[in-house]
């Protein structure tokens, strides 16, 4: 490698704010929708067409990982791409089990103060307190998860498997991408998944489909979107990504209004459903491309607005997913027990849900300042994480410690 190859890889990094906006936004949207019953969750994305926040955080994910570490690859580097992946898996996986832990304590402490079984069975955490032993080993071995849960798995499964996926998206990025459309297709057609507890049952998130949609953000990531963009935002592709929104629209309200449903054609009905999430159906798959496409038109990535005082509450949370994710996780059932035991008034569902938002920003902004404390000793260039790239860090390591201007 030339010292100018060399000095290209530990560039800084610019920051996609984008990104940390719609995964900020993806966050707010699965805390709301994991409420059940809330009249809040009306403004996610779930209720207007066929994908979520999942595809959200898969897509940006994906993305993040071929536009920081495609060029470490392509370098050389496979070795540093590896260790740095492999030791943000590990640290989910860790983060994981604490959620895990804490949400089914949190969940048998309301069970017992209550006196009510409900959320035990609701949960799916009945069996764990009745066989703890059997359960922790389960869980440690990512079979077993409460609902609210399945997430993460997915997501570790996914960065561990990311250094290879790149590497060969470096090297061969149209047939890395062809052996994912492959390997999709074999396991909706078999019937693969990974198997869960209690026997008989599967991952909520089959890992051989959603790398499809992870693959392909990769491969968006390392450039070869670039390749195709006229095509991608083409007057006709524009159009045609409209009218599926739209679609997707149609048939979402049916699920609302009986009188609109009746006008759908049964052979269509019979086409489309059901619209599997966990096999991520091809609905779901192109009904977020086709977002992507229009919100991509519409904020392009040196958008002013962007940096506006306003819009910084959610890119915040964006910028510290995984904590945030898990805080989510533990908002939304106190949210749901307050609502179940006290009232469900439409007054109450809001001031719980804007509390739990406000809650993620107050922690969003410790971390952001915690991140900024001055330490004795800094690292001068790292490795980024995915979800945690910052402008003024290169995408490149060599790990040296130097201690701090004072």
């Amino acid at each position: 490698m030339t010292t100018r190859d060399q000095a290209a890889l530990l560039a800084p990094v610019e920051r996609d704010l984008r990104l940390d906006l719609f995964r900020g936004i993806g966050l707010w949207m699965i805390f709301l929708d994991h409420i059940p019953h809330d009249v809040v969750a009306w403004l996610t994305l779930r209720n207007y067409g066929f994908s979520d926040a999942a595809e959200f955080f898969v897509f940006i994910s994906g993305y993040l990982v071929g536009w920081i570490y495609g060029p470490i690859v392509a370098g050389g580097w496979f070795a540093a791409a590896l260790k740095r992946l492999w030791t943000r898996a590990a640290e989910m996986y860790v983060a994981h089990i604490m959620l895990f832990l804490l949400f089914t304590a949190q969940i048998a402490r309301t069970v017992r103060r209550f006196d009510n079984p409900m959320y035990a069975d609701e949960f799916n955490v009945h069996n764990f307190l009745d066989h703890p032993d059997i359960l922790i080993g389960q869980a440690l071995t990512l079979r077993y998860k409460p609902v609210n849960l399945d997430v993460l798995p997915l997501y570790i499964t996914l960065v561990a498997a990311a250094p290879f996926i790149v590497w060969g998206l470096t090297r061969r990025p149209n047939l890395t991408l062809a052996g994912s459309v492959v390997l999709y297709v074999l396991s909706r057609w078999f019937d693969w998944n990974v198997s869960s507890y209690p026997p008989g049952t599967h991952w909520y998130f089959n890992p051989f489909c959603w790398q499809l949609m992870f693959v392909f953000a990769a491969w968006c990531g390392i450039g070869q979107i670039n390749k195709i963009a006229t095509y991608v935002w083409s007057k006709v592709t524009m159009t045609l990504a409209a009218a599926w929104i739209a679609f997707a629209l149609l048939i979402v309200m049916t699920w609302h209004s009986p009188a609109l449903e009746a006008m759908i054609p049964k052979w269509m009905i019979k086409a489309i459903y059901p619209i599997d999430k966990t096999d991520l159906d091809m609905l779901r798959f192109t009904h977020f491309l086709a977002l992507a496409i229009w919100m991509t038109y519409f904020i392009p990535r040196h958008w002013k607005v962007l940096h506006a005082k306003w819009l910084r509450p959610v890119i915040i949370c964006g910028q510290h997913s995984l904590p945030i994710f898990c805080l989510g996780v533990f908002l939304s059932f106190s949210a749901h027990w307050i609502l179940t035991q006290y009232t469900k008034g439409v007054w109450e569902q809001l001031a719980v849900s804007f509390a739990g938002i406000l809650i993620q920003i107050g922690a969003a902004v410790l971390l952001d300042r915690a991140r900024k404390v001055p330490q004795l000793f800094v690292k001068v260039t790292e490795v980024e994480e995915p979800d945690e790239i910052t402008p003024d860090r290169a995408p490149a390591t060599i790990a040296v410690m130097a201690p701090a201007s004072r």
